[in-house]
């Protein structure tokens, strides 16, 4: 009977045990999850605000069209890469997908800023000041968001590749989340990000 006892005391604390790692495992997933989820309102804002900025810039750069239309269509690139990260935030194509599109988005509208330094007017204008600003502001807080989201996206590979959770993420179909880093060829471009001054 006590040998009935201890077995039965040892299979739920071996339960307990399993769970305590399922949970944690759990809880490392929707951290990153919810990461990604502040890289999503960061991106949609500076989404928000392109179109405003190339209105802005229309009327006083009607010759260069075809800068304005590649500030347009990398934005629309960038959305459909988010909307495929949202879709499944930490899925390493996903995220390629994502760091991609951006890297695009902000090639363009680095060239979009220096092709805007060449008009003196557009400089001095008040939307464009301002619109500069936020945007600068934007691109900061998605820069945090990304390195809170790979922080927390670390710390779910750690917990899944340590033993003996490692054995039970397998089990319980935890997959290894991938970062969100800038393309390599791209890294050079987005480090040295454009100058702006009025």
């Amino acid at each position: 009977m006590i040998g009935l006892l201890i077995l039965l005391a040892l299979v739920v604390v071996v339960g307990f045990w399993v769970m305590g790692m399922y949970n944690g495992l759990v809880t490392a997933r929707n951290a990153f999850k919810n990461a990604f989820a502040q890289i999503d309102v960061q991106l949609q804002r500076r989404f928000d605000l392109i179109p405003n900025l190339v209105e802005t810039v229309k009327g006083y750069m009607a010759h260069e069209r075809g800068t304005l239309e590649e500030v347009i269509a990398a934005r629309g690139a960038a959305m459909a890469g988010l909307s495929a990260a949202k879709a499944s935030p930490g899925d390493p194509s996903a995220m390629a997908e994502l760091a991609n599109s951006q890297g695009v988005l902000n090639g363009a509208l680095g060239r979009l800023m220096a092709v805007a330094e060449a008009y003196p007017d557009l400089k001095a204008n008040q939307n464009m000041m301002q619109l500069t600003e936020e945007l600068t502001s934007t691109e900061n807080k998605v820069a945090f968001a990304r390195q809170a989201f790979n922080d927390s996206v670390m710390t779910y590979n750690n917990r899944r590749e340590t033993f003996p959770s490692s054995i039970f993420a397998g089990m319980f179909n935890f997959l290894p989340a991938a970062l969100l880093e800038i393309p390599a060829e791209q890294q050079a471009q987005v480090r040295a990000a454009p100058k702006v001054q009025f």
